[in-house]
């Protein structure tokens, strides 16, 4: 599978400058970060987050937890996580487990990491368990202007 269709128009609509990197089919983010040779704190990665209100989904560096108590207050929410049959709904252009931590692109409100966002650049999952996605972070905060910044994650 190539990258997902949602991803690759939301990049091209915005004329995002990033690269394609191949690497070998992994399983996980810490995974794919190792057989990738890239720093796990600057491969993003999503978690899929609801309640009553919705989806949101949090994004954070590959290394850290969602803090999903921390997330409720700075929110007023009560999140959960998404069940995996939501994912494939949510992302049916994408593999199970490489969804891209891209949710304006799919219009899901998004909460990114401040972690993350002090990064100079960063690496995601492009929608399979093949390929990465690598742009600025300039570039990457653009793309997420309409998500919200807060301290949510935790080191694992």
């Amino acid at each position: 599978m190539s990258m997902a269709h949602t991803l690759h128009d939301y990049l091209q609509r915005h004329r995002a400058h990033f690269d394609v990197m191949h690497h070998a089919h992994s399983g996980c983010s810490m995974e794919t970060a190792a057989m990738a040779h890239v720093p796990g704190d600057r491969l993003a990665k999503p978690v899929l987050l609801k309640d009553d209100l919705g989806y949101v989904m949090a994004v954070l560096p590959s290394t850290c937890h969602v803090g999903i108590g921390a997330l409720n207050r700075r929110l007023g929410r009560h999140l959960q996580l998404a069940e995996e049959w939501e994912l494939d709904d949510l992302f049916s252009d994408c593999e199970p487990g490489a969804i891209p931590p891209m949710g304006p692109a799919y219009g899901i409100h998004t909460v990114m990491d401040e972690m993350l966002a002090a990064e100079r650049d960063v690496y995601f999952e492009a929608g399979n368990h093949e390929d990465l996605i690598h742009m600025q972070m300039d570039t990457f905060l653009d793309l997420m202007a309409k998500a919200d910044r807060a301290r949510f994650a935790h080191r694992l």
